[in-house]
């Protein structure tokens, strides 16, 4: 009788199937204590927002973003670097194998970084979706550049930098490469995203084709002569793009899927239980959930707020983060099995951090 009534619910139409409340995922309950061996450092790199994928060595694969200690943690826009490390569990411990992707210099699109990596198996490939930037047609003093590197926004050409952001991709056979890019970003900013796109989050769509949540600002942030207002008046958004294949072309779609919250690093999912999509993204302070039918129209899910910026170790210690911020969700076999999540402290030291869930 399970079976028929899992059957039925399935071939039920979308807008039927809204009706259904089936939206009771609740990721905070599922916390399971951490350790060490759940944390990545390196003392050379701050390690930032990672992505896992399961590889058909049976081992789990992680993308992570980097950034060198000695340039500082800002480089993350100029000099970040994308990493793979191997673990026997998605919760690690993970050991460092390599650098894949960095900024290939001028005259390319991707000139000056490589940073917030997801990584996706689709048709018989690796896809490793990735930002970066460039300086425009503009040539940079190495006395500028610096500026690029370690400026705050309001600063010309840190804004010239932070003005260029823009999806790629690379592609490969193997989990292990070679990673072949592409020649021109993926994603434009268009629709309710006025400048820049970043931060990709995508997943497979039940009915084919993909989805993409992409971060971007909003048409009111004003811009004139490189000229930024503060830092915290920027006001972020989430906007969802379609595609019929994982290469693009992408369609930003009209509505917005985070509306007026100021939000970034969307992860998101697709619930095959469930029959829903769920997206997890970091609201400055904490980290918070919305789902939808049909991944156009988002709410909030019902068990909306995920995780604080404080976590309690196995050892009676606390983990209380400055920034909490890149989460991701691995999935394996329809079930959320670990959240990732980069952590900043207030001692300047930042890693990599995975959480198991129940």
């Amino acid at each position: 009788m399970k079976k028929i009534i899992t059957v039925l619910i399935f071939c039920l139409p979308l807008y039927i199937l809204s009706q259904i409340n089936t939206d009771d995922l609740d990721l905070a309950n599922k916390i399971l204590e951490i350790d060490e061996e759940n944390i990545l450092r390196n003392p050379l790199y701050h390690n930032w927002g990672s992505s896992i994928i399961k590889g058909k060595d049976g081992k789990y694969h992680l993308f992570y973003a980097q950034m060198s200690k000695e340039i500082g943690f800002r480089s993350w826009l100029t000099d970040g670097v994308i990493s793979h490390a191997i673990a026997d569990s998605p919760a690690g411990p993970y050991v460092h194998k390599e650098i894949v992707l960095e900024g290939r210099g001028p005259g390319y699109w991707d000139a000056y970084t490589a940073h917030n990596p997801r990584i996706k198996y689709f048709e018989g490939k690796y896809y490793l979706y990735y930002m970066s930037t460039n300086t425009g047609d503009r040539l940079l003093s190495d006395k500028e550049f610096d500026q690029a590197r370690n400026g705050v926004i309001t600063n010309e050409f840190r804004a010239l930098v932070r003005m260029n952001q823009r999806i790629g991709v690379a592609v490969s056979k193997s989990i292990n490469g070679p990673w072949k890019r592409l020649d021109q970003p993926i994603v434009e900013p268009s629709g309710p995203i006025a400048q820049i796109t970043c931060n990709p989050a995508l997943a497979k769509r039940p009915e084919g084709g993909y989805i993409m949540i992409v971060r971007g600002d909003k048409p009111n942030i004003e811009y004139a002569n490189g000229k930024w207002p503060d830092h915290n008046e920027l006001i972020r958004s989430q906007a969802i793009a379609l595609s019929d294949s994982p290469l693009g072309p992408w369609e930003i779609q009209p509505k917005l899927a985070v509306g007026d919250l100021n939000s970034e690093d969307p992860a998101i999912w697709y619930d095959s239980k469930r029959k829903r999509y769920y997206g997890v993204y970091h609201a400055f302070g904490y980290m918070g959930m919305i789902t939808s039918i049909d991944g156009i129209n988002w709410e909030k899910a019902k068990h909306y707020k995920v995780l604080d910026k404080s976590l309690k170790k196995a050892d009676g210690t606390e983990i209380k983060a400055n920034r909490l911020e890149r989460p991701f969700i691995y999935v394996e076999d329809g079930v959320a099995k670990v959240l990732t999540v980069a952590v900043f402290e207030n001692s300047k030291n930042s890693y990599s951090l995975f959480v198991p869930l129940d």
